[in-house]
């Protein structure tokens, strides 16, 4: 993985494990995504990434779940990181062994100050695969 010398030096101690900022982040993946073929097989290529994820995290303290479904099914195997009070993205079209790349893209955004995963440093599966990138209630204005 390329990362961008320019990295603040807060990034790279949670780069290498600040439990403190990952503990506010969490990453879902759909259990029910299936593979490129829609084989109804088990285990789920969701949950093939799922299990690869727990194993990239192993050790940090980053939170890892699972759901049925995140209803993203024409982008393939989908995944979420959120982090309280920030802005939440959905990703798609990822792999069954893409876990080390969302862990990644949760201590860039463990780091953020501005609630934004940065686009530098970010695996280029979070770069590719972004569908949605959903505000913080608390950002939402009333337009009324």
């Amino acid at each position: 993985m390329e990362r961008d010398s320019s990295f603040l030096a807060e990034t790279a101690g949670v780069l290498s494990g600040d439990d403190d900022a990952l503990s506010d982040v969490t990453v879902i993946v759909c259990a029910s995504c299936r593979d490129e073929t829609g084989s109804d097989g088990h285990p789920r290529a969701g949950e093939l990434l799922a299990e690869d994820t727990r194993r990239a995290a192993s050790g940090e303290h980053i939170r890892i779940r699972t759901v049925e479904c995140l209803g993203n099914c024409k982008r393939r195997l989908s995944a979420a990181i959120l982090r309280d009070g920030c802005w939440s993205y959905v990703f798609g079209d990822l792999t069954t062994t893409s876990g080390a790349d969302l862990v990644t893209g949760a201590k860039l955004f463990a780091t953020s100050t501005d609630g934004l995963i940065p686009w530098r440093g970010r695996p280029d599966c979070l770069k590719r695969g972004l569908v949605a990138r959903i505000p913080p209630l608390d950002l939402l204005k009333d337009q009324i």
